[in-house]
């Protein structure tokens, strides 16, 4: 038997992992694995699959306005996730990027470059100057925003993507219009509209922002009867009726009572007649009263002359508005449903020319609306026609209610004012106030299709369920849609007028409008002379010219569904969107598609991002984030590296850093990102690594046919589980839910338990195992969420994987099967495993107490008996052959107890220590004490018959070399 000779070290017979694969991303392969992930996979599902039905995802085009932000991050991270796990689950995925091109911020950013590049000339640009600005700087923000979506690894047809400003996109979207023309749901009428002085158009409720504490000077203002109703009359005592009786009316904008045409009361309401030491009398409704009596008497006694007065009593009596001038026209009490006697005075001033339900309310009545004030939010000459220039010129935002005041304070009209904190709608783009005012527009008949709408509604899946009550609402309360815009970069609204300004919109019109277009292009609406004979429809005779008005952009939008050649299966914005695109496009496909059903099968909704402290982000806060920073990781602290060299580690992951922050929020709420959350996820990504780079130095063809261990089915029935449990969550889009499995997994099922179990296998023993099935497995999970890792890891697969033809990670499908069927697992083995894990954690924990004391270093440096209920045995007996090697201790014995009440340390050791845990059957308990054997030089393990020779085990694997004559 030949001799093995002294050896001083044995690491040269060691299996150690060797891979090429880098601990972090070399920036130097990016571009090629960003292009195999992305384009390529997109070009391969799209032809291997070319056969299938589609899952469409249908994009909420992005606003072509500025650079990428973190909210794009959230948004276009997520359609991408979607789309893979979609090409895993074995679709074809078809995803057409668009954006969206016109309207009012790309205009007055247009307008602004120009002005800068020509600061020393005439900046002054007619609308095709205007629409060329305007088409420049789209077209350039759409180049940037789609390198930078390409950047983060989204895969889709970028070569078809659509924009808003395709001529294709503009005829579609005019046909849109068309059919509803058609339907008779497009009108045009004067009546009051949100109109943004600042931004000089009409705008749409979706185009508002709400202003929690915006300040308004509130003012009590009396208007004397001029004529009682009869009703009233009846009711005045003798001798009251030769007194001046005065309506008392609480406003919150006083610069719109020159528009004032009546004032309301509820019918239903009880008033009173009171006095306050004057001749004068006053009208308040009863609940009121006491109220409002410190505001406008302050501490003068309050006499009630007559109670019991209803509002029905006062309709029908007559007032002056005396800013309306020398000729103005009695004007009436009115009923109204809105009057409330939970506010002001009981009696409300009336302006249909300013207020939707002022105009409701009195056009049924028929009291027309005014609105004596300009584009620009300035008071015109009929605001007060007795002395014009009072308020002509002055903005009723900035002063005009003051102004209105002082004229009306000369007559005693004013009782009192005060400020008044509310909610107030502003611009959403300019960030200044608002105003409604009546004006000419053209408006979409929402109500006649609303209800089939909603009934729509039924048919589809809502993420989170809370966003079908959220888009009902805004649908529900919705009856018309103002969709003309007074600017000139957009669609025109393709009418025509006539000397005296009355519309002209026909099917016939428009269809032959778009015949034009689609000749000459949608420019020569306002290129070719305004007498061009070739926009007119034949047939129509007269004079007309073409309007100038165009399309609000939510119209645009709106009739993205065109770009679909069947329903989409997924819309995903933002929560915004309820009242924007989705419910345009709902509306729109509803009236013009003539298809069945709604245009998106599930729309899902995330939420904004919030900075650390839970505040939204805002450039002028500066808490703004930028997508690059977490791709480079520069928002994280360095890393000093302890090589002598010195200088810093680079924090750059690339973009699956941007992605695995993406995944992991739960994007149905606000999501958070800052330091804490990029570290947390930078770490999860860090992990990744070094356990795939473990895996990729570990595998071995040779496992194959190693034999399969209790542990490697432990292993395994885990991998199954956690892959079973994650495809679930990625196709209910819980990706968060997918990736806390993934990292629960490997932290607690495969790092600290199945390789620091098996490192003695691989290392020193046959190195078998089942890490292959476990590599595949974890490129399967991670494939949707952090692709450039996953190919990253494929490039860098062992020599003799590479040689073989396996199936690319991209490519395969959750029906192609990780674990080969030859690979038998115990159907008891995941209800023996939560057991074994509670033995294992309570040696770890008696292991740590001996560590403390100095007892031991390694947990190899101990031996461990399981005392365990007689009934529990067989479940430990099953794995006693392997229960060393799956606790990482020298030996383990069994033992029964009747019971453990009461257990002691045995004394007979050089240290004992004990900790219990739970069996199936009751209670037992884990001894850690010294090892039996010597240790092995070459595994370390304790098992070794005498002292610096080899073990059993490692004098078999180790060849004696051969004695050298």
């Amino acid at each position: 038997m030949p001799v093995r000779p002294p050896t001083k070290s044995w690491s040269s017979t060691l299996r150690l992992p060797k891979s090429s694969f880098p601990p972090r991303p070399a920036p130097g392969d990016q571009a090629k694995y960003l292009k195999r992930c992305a384009d390529d996979l997109y070009e391969w599902q799209s032809h291997e699959r070319s056969a299938q039905k589609p899952f469409v995802l249908h994009d909420g085009p992005p606003y072509a306005n500025g650079s990428l932000h973190i909210g794009h991050a959230l948004n276009k991270i997520l359609k991408d996730i979607i789309c893979r796990v979609k090409v895993q689950e074995g679709r074809r995925v078809v995803y057409v990027p668009g954006w969206d091109c016109h309207g009012l911020p790309i205009e007055i950013k247009a307008l602004e470059q120009q002005r800068e590049k020509n600061k020393d000339g005439e900046t002054v640009l007619d609308a095709i100057g205007v629409r060329r600005a305007a088409r420049s700087l789209a077209t350039k923000t759409v180049k940037d925003q789609m390198k930078g979506f390409r950047e983060w690894g989204v895969m889709a047809d970028w070569d078809k993507a659509w924009k808003t400003m395709d001529k294709t996109f503009e005829i579609k979207q005019l046909g849109v219009f068309q059919e509803m023309v058609k339907n008779g749901l497009i009108f045009r009428r004067y009546k009051p509209v949100y109109w943004s002085p600042s931004s000089r158009t009409a705008l749409a409720e979706a185009e508002l922002e709400y202003k929690e504490d915006h300040v308004s000077t509130a003012a009590f203002v009396k208007f004397p009867l001029a004529s009682l109703s009869e009703a009233l009359k009846a009711q005045l005592p003798e001798g009251m009726e030769e007194n001046t009786i005065s309506v008392v009316i609480w406003t919150t904008t006083p610069w719109t009572l020159p528009a004032n045409r009546a004032i309301a009361v509820h019918s239903d309401l009880e008033y009173l007649i009171v006095r306050n030491g004057t001749s004068e009398l006053l009208i308040i409704a009863s609940s009121r009263l006491s109220q409002i009596a410190p505001l406008l008497f302050k501490d003068e006694p309050v006499e009630v002359l007559l109670d019991h007065v209803m509002g029905q009593d006062l309709e029908g009596s007559q007032y002056i508005n005396p800013l309306r001038g020398k000729d103005s026209e009695l004007q009436p009490i009115i009923h109204a449903d809105f009057v409330s006697a939970e506010s002001g005075s009981g009696l409300v001033h009336c302006a249909p020319g300013h207020g939707m339900d002022d105009y409701e309310v009195c056009t049924k009545l028929g009291i027309d609306a005014a609105a004596p004030v300009d584009d620009l939010g300035r008071f015109t000459a009929a605001a007060f026609p007795d002395e014009p220039e009072r308020l002509v010129g002055k903005s009723v935002v900035d002063g005009g209610s003051a102004e209105v005041l002082d004229i009306l304070d000369l007559g005693s009209n004013v009782m009192a004012t005060h400020k008044y904190k509310h909610k107030y709608p502003y611009d959403w783009r300019t960030k200044l106030p608002v105003i409604i005012r009546a004006t000419e527009q053209w408006f979409a008949d929402v109500g006649h299709v609303k209800d089939d709408a909603l009934q729509c509604m039924e048919e589809v899946r809502f993420i989170p369920d809370s966003g079908r009550a959220r888009l009902e609402s805004f649908v529900k309360g919705r009856s018309e849609w103002c969709i003309s815009r007074q600017r000139a970069w957009g669609v025109p609204i393709p009418a025509l007028y006539d000397e005296a300004g009355i519309a002209v919109l026909t099917d016939e019109s428009v269809a032959h409008i778009i015949s034009v277009i689609n000749e000459r292009s949608i420019d020569a609406w306002w290129t070719d002379p305004v007498d061009d004979p070739a926009w007119i429809v034949p047939g129509l005779e007269g004079n007309y010219k073409r309007g100038k008005d165009t399309m609000d952009v939510w119209f645009d939008s709106g009739s993205s569904w065109t770009q679909t050649e069947q329903q989409a299966d997924v819309y995903l914005e933002g929560t915004d969107q309820h009242r924007g695109w989705f419910q345009s496009s709902l509306l729109t496909h509803t009236s013009a598609s003539g298809r069945e059903g709604p245009p998106f099968k599930t729309l899902i909704t995330h939420g904004f991002t919030l900075d650390d402290k839970g505040k939204k982000m805002s450039k002028s806060i500066g808490n703004t984030i930028a997508p690059s920073e977490i791709i480079d990781g520069s928002l994280l602290p360095p890393v000093k590296t302890k090589k002598k060299a010195g200088g810093n580690i680079s924090q750059a992951l690339g973009p699956d850093a941007l992605r695995l922050w993406v995944a992991s929020s739960d994007y149905t709420r606000d999501v958070v990102i800052g330091q804490p959350v990029l570290q947390f996820n930078h770490n999860a990504l860090l992990k990744y690594r070094m356990t795939i780079k473990m895996l990729l130095g570990s595998m071995h063809r040779s496992a194959r046919t190693a034999p399969v261990t209790k542990l490697d089915q432990i292993a395994l029935s885990q991998l199954q589980t956690v892959m079973t449990e994650v495809a679930s969550a990625y196709h209910n889009f819980e990706f968060y839910k997918g990736l806390n499995l993934i990292n629960k997994w490997i932290s607690s099922d495969l790092s600290s338990f199945y390789l620091e179990a098996m490192k003695d296998r691989l290392y020193c023993g046959d190195g078998g195992g089942v890490l292959e099935e476990i590599f595949h497995g974890l490129l399967r999970m991670l494939t949707p969420i952090t692709p450039h890792l996953v190919e990253e890891a494929w490039d860098h697969r062992p020599v003799w994987m590479k040689e073989e033809a396996q199936v690319h990670p991209f490519h395969r499908t959750l029906e192609d099967p990780v674990i080969p069927t030859s690979r038998q697992l115990d159907p008891n083995i995941l209800t023996d495993v939560p057991w074994l894990l509670n033995a294992n954690t309570a040696i770890k924990s008696a292991q740590e107490e001996a560590r403390a004391n100095k007892h031991i270093g390694s947990s190899l440096e101990s031996s461990v008996i399981l005392r365990v209920p007689a009934e529990a045995k067989d479940l430990f007996q099953r794995y006693a052959d392997e229960l060393a090697s799956i606790l990482v201790v020298s030996s383990v014995e069994l033992q029964t107890v009747v019971s453990l009440d009461g257990a002691s340390q045995d004394a007979e050791y050089r240290f004992s220590y004990a900790a219990m845990f739970a069996t199936p059957k009751g209670q037992a308990e884990a001894l850690v004490l010294p090892p039996k054997d010597h240790k092995c030089p070459r595994c370390w393990r304790y098992v070794a018959p005498v002292e610096d020779e080899l073990c059993g085990r490692c004098e078999e694997v180790v060849p004696v070399p051969e004695p050298v004559e």
